[in-house]
């Protein structure tokens, strides 16, 4: 440490340990695989690696372990997600070497000698006693964010002794590492047990890898050992997690604490405001598919089952969807309330479990704390918070939100948030996570506010003023008349391409002795070969890497010996401006620069692509498809046109343009209906982009002028090469779909920008006549 803030004095264990801290709901289990797949592969592939390829992975308790097997079984999270390699990539066979045996908890097989992952529960692996902790503690971090692991359970069956006697090599990844800050705690001295029995067979523990999202001690003091950090500030930013959302001052002065010994008759404001911000998500996401559940902390058990006994009272509607969740030490379901016998208990659990099913039919959750790690809830948008946390808790708010930060719509562009409601001493506790430099938007929250959701669009079956039937609009399903003829790419003729030879460059010895393969798009590093005047070049190896870059760009399947002899035929007699022998070393250092890597890629792309890729010349109707089919979906929260001429409830547009011209429409007397060709249409045009791909292209308005007359429109603001080839496309797909049937003529239309901003046409018919 160059700055003097780390001492070796800092480090109680004398094995290597990293710990990376991870925002909640940001991907730790997939960054667990990413490690586990390096470990494995470096102890395989490289010599004298200190790796591992056995591993321990540690849960704190059966929710993650259940998540977590659900990832893990059948090895499934490395070949779907994925995170294995092609075989064949860099020269190694990565799928095939792949040879792991993964051992569930009590369930652990025979040892493989190949690779084995133990996948288990803390409390399978140590020897102590439990102290119960309890909410009037001094320090109630053990009653909220999990008991010091310093117990077993009755049925432990596994041994760490058993296991490491079978293995010379091991690394252990905990998950929800918090829990492990204090090195005297039972889960790290089980670590500790694990390397010293290592030691003793002339071994050490290869590593330790500790994943959470709060990597801090008892004193707030981040692990030292900690070597990643990924915060919330930047998982809300880049749109890993919702984004928490918190009434404005305005609103929060409407809400008064009664005086009353009634726990929900205090709090009744904020419980009611809650209820009515989340009812708004509710009906708006419901169409979805989706469920948005609303979810109430309280102090204690007690005020739990009198909130929710408000809330049926209150809201008949809410009778028999109200999960009341005791917890104990710190959010896990508690086991002894109550008297509730194991079956019960599992029935809880997975009742906590499957919550954001549309099965379920709770809505609503009342508990002392989110539930602890590993209740992987993603339907969350509304958390009431009627509890204040002291400054000695312990409790972050990170850990509050975390729970309800997870994303509802993953892997969608939308932006979605999470509104958080609670008493003062409540919300400025949540506001502390702005240390973390996390920007916490404010809005106002009341009755007649607009639900905090992404915008959901769908077909506006319960406007009664509406005539779906006659504002729909049916397009034919052509069949694709753009298609690849696989001919035999030895119709190739070197001699007829269409390209700019290049000079070859001299190069000194020094600079021979490296080749440098970069990426076309992004210029970025491939990889890199070092020639050492021991070894003859080999143009074989460079030759191989453009045909396969060809064949992958192109997903071509079965020619990679007829495109090698090509590839190799172009670049000796053709790609510069003379003819040069490829077993020239300064030859095959050319190979490495930008301008020779574009040219020989782009080119065979655009040649096979004119040879392959051809216009058919004929298409059939083979289906029908009416606008009104398409199902709800969400787009991210923006400008949107409510319109009476359309079959959807809201009109959005990729840019201001679109949505000036779908207004337009909206108001032209002398059309029937509309509608924007949302992707979720799954409208699309096959046609040849400017370099000779097939792609696909989704046309912007669908226009119904009439029962017999619908137009399609393309709108633009600037024109690219590709937009030429869409627009001669669409020209040809209107012909095709008015001729393969006489019931509707198809038009098309040309809408660019700046001639609309010219002439400003005021009916249909106008815009029809001047942009033909």
């Amino acid at each position: 440490d160059k700055l003097g803030r780390v001492s070796p004095n800092m480090f109680v264990e004398d094995w290597l340990r990293f710990v990376i801290k991870m925002a909640t709901g940001s991907g730790k289990t997939k960054v667990m695989s990413l490690l586990l797949a390096w470990s494995y592969f470096h102890k395989l592939y490289e010599k004298d690696s200190e790796l591992s390829k056995n591993f321990l992975l540690i849960t704190p308790n059966i929710i993650v372990l259940d998540r977590i097997k659900t990832d893990f079984e059948g090895l499934k999270i490395f070949y779907e997600d994925p995170i294995l390699p092609d075989n064949g990539y860099g020269g190694q066979n990565w799928q095939d070497d792949f040879q792991i045996k993964l051992h569930l908890q009590d369930e652990v097989g025979t040892i493989s000698k190949s690779g084995n992952i133990f996948l288990t529960n803390i409390h399978r692996v140590y020897e102590c006693s439990i102290k119960e902790a309890s909410f009037k503690d001094d320090d109630a971090s053990d009653y909220f964010l999990g008991d010091k692991v310093v117990g077993k359970t009755n049925d432990s069956k596994i041994d760490l002794g058993e296991i490491v006697r079978d293995v010379d090599e091991l690394m252990v990844i905990n998950d929800e590492a918090h829990h492990i800050h204090d090195p005297k705690m039972a889960w790290s001295k089980s670590i500790e047990d694990i390397h010293n029995r290592l030691l003793q067979k002339g071994k050490k523990l290869a590593l330790q890898i500790d994943m959470t999202a709060t990597p801090k001690n008892n004193r707030g003091e981040i692990f030292v050992q900690t070597v990643s950090d990924y915060p919330l500030v930047e998982a809300i930013h880049q749109g890993v997690v919702k984004n928490p959302v918190l009434p404005d001052s305005a609103s929060r002065a409407k809400l008064q604490e009664k005086q009353s010994a009634l726990f929900a008759e205090k709090y009744e404001d904020f419980i009611r405001l809650g209820v009515e911000e989340w009812e708004k998500t509710y009906k708006e996401l419901e169409p979805t598919g989706k469920k948005s559940i609303l979810f109430i902390m309280t102090d204690d058990t007690r005020n739990c089952d009198d909130v929710a006994e408000f809330l049926e009272k209150s809201y008949p509607r809410l009778k028999g969807a109200i999960l009341t969740i005791h917890t104990n030490k710190s959010g896990e379901i508690s086991e002894t309330v109550s008297g509730k016998k194991e079956k019960e208990l599992r029935e809880l659990r997975k009742k906590a479990n499957e919550i954001d099913s549309m099965e379920s039919p709770y809505k609503v959750i009342v508990s002392v704390l989110m539930l602890k790690e590993g209740w992987d809830v993603k339907n969350v948008t509304t958390i009431v918070g009627l509890r204040p946390y002291g400054a000695d808790s312990q409790i972050l708010p990170e850990q509050t939100l975390g729970r309800g930060l997870r994303r509802m719509f993953f892997g969608q562009n939308v932006l979605e948030y999470v509104s958080v409601i609670g008493t003062p001493a409540f919300m400025e506790f949540v506001e502390s996570i702005k240390a973390e430099g996390v920007e916490l938007e404010k809005r106002k929250m009341d009755r007649s506010g607009s639900p905090i959701t992404p915008t959901v669009i769908e077909v506006d079956n319960q406007n009664v003023k509406k005539d779906i039937e006659n504002l729909d609009i049916e397009l034919p399903i052509l069949t694709p008349r753009i298609q690849r003829e696989y001919k035999n790419l030895n119709l190739l003729n070197i001699a007829e391409f269409k390209h700019k030879k290049i000079s070859a460059k001299q190069f000194s010895e020094e600079e021979r002795k490296e080749i440098v393969f970069k990426e076309v798009i992004d210029d970025k590093l491939h990889h890199t070969t070092i020639l050492n005047s021991a070894v003859e070049p080999n143009y074989q190896s460079v030759v191989g890497f453009f045909a396969q870059r060809i064949m992958k760009e192109l997903r071509l399947f079965g020619c990679y010996d007829i495109l090698f002899g090509k590839v190799k035929e172009f670049i000796s007699d053709d790609l510069f401006s003379e003819k040069v022998n490829l077993d020239d070393a300064n030859i095959l250092r050319n190979l490495s620069e930008l301008e020779a890597v574009k040219t020989i890629v782009e080119t065979f792309k655009k040649e096979i692509n004119d040879l392959t890729a051809q216009d058919v010349g004929n298409t059939e109707i083979k289906n029908y498809l009416k606008i009104s089919s398409a199902r709800p979906f969400v787009v991210t929260d923006k400008k949107y046109l409510l319109p009476k001429k359309s079959v959807f409830n809201k009109i959005v547009g990729d840019n201001e343009f679109e949505l000036e011209f779908a207004d337009f429409l909206e108001g032209a007397d002398d059309i029937i209906s509309f509608a924007k060709n949302y992707y979720e249409i799954h409208f699309k045009i096959d046609y040849k982009n400017a370099s000779g791909a097939i792609s696909s292209y989704y046309p912007d308005f669908f226009v119904k002028t009439d029962n017999k007359t619908i137009y399609i429109v393309e709108t633009k603001g600037r024109e690219d090469l590709n937009d030429i080839e869409k627009i001669k496309r669409l020209e040809q797909w209107c012909e095709d779909a008015s001729d393969r049937q006489k019931k509707i003529v198809y038009k098309m239309l040309y809408v660019k920008q700046e001639e609309w901003d010219k002439y400003k046409p005021t009916s249909f018919r106008q815009l029809a006549e001047a942009f033909k």
